[in-house]
């Protein structure tokens, strides 16, 4: 039998710092595959980087595709373009996998009987902040029936919803989720909310702007007047502080 065969996708913007923890935690996880390394992809969606991203990504042995629209959808529609595996895998390049991603996802995307799913996540640190704002982020994703982690979806579903929205700046990630479900349920599959396999989540925004600015991300939309306006600050603009 051919081993199932996956494409890792990571959309990356100016990640140099965060990406080789990423890649090395990839291998680690691709070691673990009974199926054999070989039968894992790994493509850097390089988003128009001006530091070493994509120097790295070569390097590493990883294949590089350059996506021009600074949107973290087209990125990764981007890297989905050119990917070759039966199921695709998105992670951001801030993460690090848990070791037995793969092994998971290929034993449950085997079946025939899957659209898809999610890892799962936790954060870097804690912190009374951080552990509010997991709570109220694991809640609302809960009645969302939504997850985040490392996302994995057929191909065929993926290319059949038109991959993630990319006239969405932010919560294209909801949007996708919910719309493989609805593929997935049309074809008789069912849709993984959590594998289990949590991937580690860097606080770089936590860092940068304090433990408890989700709960105040409001005023910051009242000062500049435009949720748009934030949106590029707080996604797109990693100097910007508010």
């Amino acid at each position: 039998m051919t081993p199932h065969s996956l494409s890792v996708v990571i959309p990356a913007f100016n990640e140099e710092a965060y990406l080789p923890h990423l890649l090395d935690s990839i291998d680690v996880a691709r070691r673990r595959l009974s199926g054999g390394a070989d039968t894992i992809e790994v493509i850097v969606a390089n988003n128009g980087s001006t530091d070493d991203t994509a120097a790295i990504a070569h390097f590493r042995g990883c294949r590089v595709v350059a996506v021009e629209r600074r949107v973290i959808a087209a990125a990764r529609n981007g890297g989905a373009a050119v990917a070759v595996g039966q199921t695709l895998c998105f992670v951001d390049a801030d993460l690090r996998i848990h070791p037995d991603t793969f092994t998971v996802i290929a034993d449950c995307m085997k079946s025939g009987r899957i659209a898809g799913g999610a890892t799962g996540w936790e954060l870097d640190r804690r912190s009374a902040g951080l552990i509010a704002t997991t709570a109220a982020v694991r809640a609302l994703t809960w009645l969302a029936r939504v997850n985040a982690g490392v996302v994995f979806c057929r191909a065929d579903v993926f290319r059949e919803i038109g991959g993630y929205n990319e006239n969405r700046q932010f919560a294209e990630d909801v949007q996708f989720f919910r719309d493989m479900r609805r593929a997935g349920k049309r074809r008789g599959l069912k849709t993984l909310s959590s594998v289990r396999t949590p991937a580690v989540v860097s606080t770089r925004k936590f860092d940068r702007h304090g433990d408890w600015h989700m709960f105040t991300m409001g005023l910051w939309i009242l000062r500049n007047r435009s949720l748009d306006k934030t949106v590029q600050h707080y996604w797109y603009d990693k100097d910007r502080r508010f």
